[in-house]
């Protein structure tokens, strides 16, 4: 790098959306500094990468991008944030390349951070800051931008479930979220680069209200005013949160979508109770009824964790079978992974991994099923398509109000339009 020469950043980023709306807000901000943005797969100056960790899978593939990128340009500053960043940052500082760990306090200072270390060519440093998660209570505003058709807004961050699998609340902290007033403001500027449909992002999506004594409610009302958007999606709410109130009011045929995607991680009781979820079958089951009452159409796309600690061939079937009986759009489908410091790690009869695998296969055959089945219900009816400018064998794509992807001739025209067709 000369200091005539524009200063290039890569990013990568895994794991949730709520990962993405934070990348993109990093990437913003460096384009304001000058920076070029360039793809992982070439030299740039500065890399960061926006971690998951979920699985064990997450944390090796974001090591093997460290070596990549510190061998694709050896004297770039890497950066590495995210789940995993918070959870083994002295692990990630060890790798050869990495130059800063960003944990969950200090997110609103990492371009800050690594820009100084970019000016000052600090290759050789090697810096942790702020990973302990119980120094955790600030929020970082983020919403994902670039993209014609939509953006996901954060508005909520942590969760305090604790649920017995999950590392969550270790790598983001407790449940908190900034004002009603301040998302509205940057739904405002989502509107003002055009685009039109919205996706409500979080951690825990419907617990927001904590830190300012609003609710979701609320939340969702003013969002509803916001002129410019047309569309919004709630991406994930827990079943106990996803009140009659919430459900009636989407109902009424606002700008909010006939589309829920809904954790239920176990279809039988008694592994629910061991996971340490907040609901039964039944609480969930009356919850599902609801929404077919008040809004017929709507997709349902459904959270399953396979293979937790101590779930027996009839357990599994009890999953299967209550699934099947709900009869969800689409499974999101996961093979429990054992994670350190939760209660689940250290629990009795772990399931091995070849039968986790077999059930993963089931519940695919399963979702395979529903999903097609859910799309030709819906066949010959009249929908309004929002159209993205992905092309593919001269075809473009969209998704209909209820989430069912529709395809048609090319047409630049109809990029981030919302059409009607007959599906």
């Amino acid at each position: 790098m000369t200091d005539n020469t524009q200063l290039r950043v890569a990013f990568e980023t895994l794991g949730c959306k709520l990962n993405f709306s934070e990348t993109s807000t990093y990437s913003r901000t460096l384009q304001g500094l000058g920076y070029q943005i360039v793809k992982p797969t070439q030299e740039a100056d500065l890399y960061i990468i926006n971690t998951c960790s979920v699985t064990e899978h997450s944390d090796k593939k974001c090591r093997n991008m460290i070596r990549r990128m510190s061998k694709k340009s050896p004297d770039a500053i890497i950066v590495v944030t995210g789940c995993y960043a918070q959870l083994k940052p002295s692990e990630i500082l060890d790798i050869q390349g990495v130059n800063l760990v960003v944990g969950a306090q200090d997110k609103g200072k990492l371009v800050q951070m690594a820009h100084q270390l970019v000016l000052d060519r600090s290759k050789e440093s090697k810096i942790i800051s702020s990973c302990e998660i119980e120094d955790v209570n600030s929020f970082f505003s983020a919403y994902s931008s670039g993209e014609r058709t939509r953006s996901f807004l954060k508005v909520q961050d942590g969760c305090d479930y604790h649920c017995a699998y999950c590392t969550v609340p270790l790598a983001r902290g407790d449940s908190r979220n900034i004002p009603i007033a301040e998302i509205v403001k940057e739904a405002e500027n989502i509107a003002a680069d055009g685009i039109v449909e919205v996706v409500i992002t979080g951690v825990n999506t419907g617990d927001f209200g904590k830190s300012t004594n609003e609710s979701f409610l609320d939340l969702l009302k003013a969002l509803n005013d916001v002129k410019g958007i047309e569309r919004y999606r709630i991406s994930s709410i827990e079943p106990n949160l996803l009140t009659p109130e919430i459900i009636d009011w989407i109902s009424k045929g606002n700008k909010f979508l006939p589309h829920f995607h809904i954790p239920l991680q176990s279809g039988c009781d008694k592994i629910l109770a061991k996971m340490r979820r907040r609901y039964n079958t039944e609480m969930f089951r009356s919850k599902i009824e609801l929404i077919r009452a008040k809004i017929p159409d709507f997709f349902l796309g459904i959270d399953v964790i396979v293979g937790f600690p101590g779930e027996s061939d009839e357990d599994f079937r009890t999953t299967y079978n209550f699934l099947e009986s709900i009869n969800p759009s689409f499974l999101h489908i996961f093979p429990y992974s054992r994670r350190a410091n939760t209660p689940a790690a250290i629990m009795p009869d772990q399931v091995p991994e070849y039968i986790k695998n077999q059930r993963v296969a089931a519940l695919s055959a399963l979702s395979d099923k529903l999903h097609s089945d859910y799309c030709t219900s819906h066949k010959g009816k009249r929908e309004y398509v929002l159209f993205e400018s992905t092309q593919k064998d001269g075809k473009m794509f969209g998704y209909t109000r209820n989430y069912i992807r529709v395809e048609r001739p090319y047409d630049p025209e109809l990029i981030g339009k919302i059409v009607e067709v007959v599906v």
